[in-house]
């Protein structure tokens, strides 16, 4: 069985151990295990990290895009309006699931977890 990509895998939300189950069981919610080879996901945990790095990254690219528009045609505020709500909304659910997908994969690859005293 050989890994996938960190890329393969979370562009298809994929099993990061064996690329073939799903890792998802919903839009955004993680599946118990893979159903390709068991590996158990209840121990990865991205919490509001996703979320942080979707504001973030659509924050930017609405941003740029509304300010490089404003100073380029200078339209009237509804047109703002109308332009970048919708667009707000696409790349937030786009971004959202491609970025836990991301997160998830990466705390699999370098096997990061909570952190633990020696006793």
């Amino acid at each position: 069985m050989t890994a996938p990509s960190t890329v393969h895998a979370s562009l298809l939300g994929r099993c990061p151990r064996c690329g073939q189950g799903r890792l998802f069981s919903g839009y955004l919610t993680i599946a118990p295990r893979c159903t390709a080879c068991g590996q158990d996901f209840s121990a990865f945990d991205v919490g509001d990290g996703a979320a942080a790095l979707v504001i973030l990254v659509v924050g930017a690219i609405v941003a740029g895009a509304a300010l490089w528009t404003e100073f380029t045609f200078q339209p009237p505020l509804w047109v703002h309006a109308v332009l970048w709500t919708p667009l707000i909304v696409l790349l937030t659910f786009v971004f959202l699931r491609l970025i836990k997908s991301a997160l998830l994969v990466l705390q699999y690859r370098h096997k990061a977890g909570e952190g633990k005293l020696d006793q």
